[in-house]
């Protein structure tokens, strides 16, 4: 007879990133980091490095169902974490295969928009994101950029991060944790955690620095300590504290100014 696994596992969905910074690279090191097991569906390929997405290759949804349906087959999953997902078909599939296996909790990071600038995400998918995963997800990580084009409206300083918060909420999102890291100036970065009970900020000195694979990591870190048994608002506390470090220890592995992660230096200081 089969016994259940004790190890609870996280589940990245998303694209990968050849120049490991970003992407399914960045939260597999992110849950490692956490000392939790990592399990990966690709949603898309890129070729990419520090400067710029060269290319973005999408598999066949029906081989990405079967590589979320053998992960549930076998894993115990605490938490799914949802990257990058191109197409309007992507969206679809992962969104029934939710459905299908009810994860205790679904962290959406909606990436549309790399930090070389390239779009990530179709023009016919936007919608299908907000009507159908939305709605589906524990908490959702939207980056400034991101917020706009979910809400179709600018978005120029804290007290409007704070009307966004509650509109991204109205479409259906139980828990949004807004960053806000695109504002200018200013000595710190104030991010917006939003849910049923309030608005919640947590604040940290700026770096003067460009990073990649930042919203990867925060949204893998929240997953990782959702299945750590952390309630929400910890789980965004820590993952938001665990990223500041992570970033402060960046180095640069490629010829832009771009810096990735230290993901491991983060977790043991």
């Amino acid at each position: 007879m089969d016994t259940p696994s004790p190890v609870v596992s996280a589940l990245t969905i998303a694209g990968s990133d050849s120049g490991g910074g970003a992407g399914i690279q960045a939260d597999l090191k992110t849950f490692a980091a956490h000392r939790v097991h990592g399990l990966s569906a690709l949603a898309a390929l890129t070729a990419q490095h520090t400067r710029a997405v060269t290319a973005v290759h999408v598999p066949p949804v029906d081989f990405l169902d079967a590589q979320i349906d053998a992960c549930f087959d076998d894993f115990r999953i605490g938490a799914i974490k949802l990257g990058m997902l191109a197409s309007d078909g992507v969206i679809a599939t992962v969104a029934r295969a939710i459905e299908r296996h009810r994860p205790p909790h679904v962290v959406l990071d909606p990436v549309m928009i790399a930090t070389s600038g390239a779009k990530l995400l179709q023009d016919d998918a936007l919608q299908s994101l907000r009507e159908r995963l939305l709605p589906r997800a524990t908490v959702i990580t939207p980056n400034l950029p991101e917020a706009e084009l979910l809400l179709g409206r600018a978005i120029g300083d804290v007290e409007a991060m704070g009307e966004a918060a509650r509109a991204l909420l109205a479409l259906g999102a139980p828990a949004v944790l807004l960053k806000g890291g695109h504002l200018p100036g200013g000595g710190e970065v104030t991010d917006l955690f939003a849910d049923a009970s309030g608005i919640h900020a947590i604040s940290h000195p700026r770096l003067p620095l460009e990073a990649h694979g930042t919203g990867c990591t925060l949204a893998s870190a929240i997953a990782a300590n959702l299945c750590r048994g952390l309630p929400l608002h910890e789980a965004c506390l820590a993952a938001s504290d665990y990223v500041h470090r992570a970033l402060a220890g960046g180095y640069r592995p490629g010829r832009a100014e771009v810096r990735v992660l230290d993901h491991f230096g983060a977790a043991s200081r």
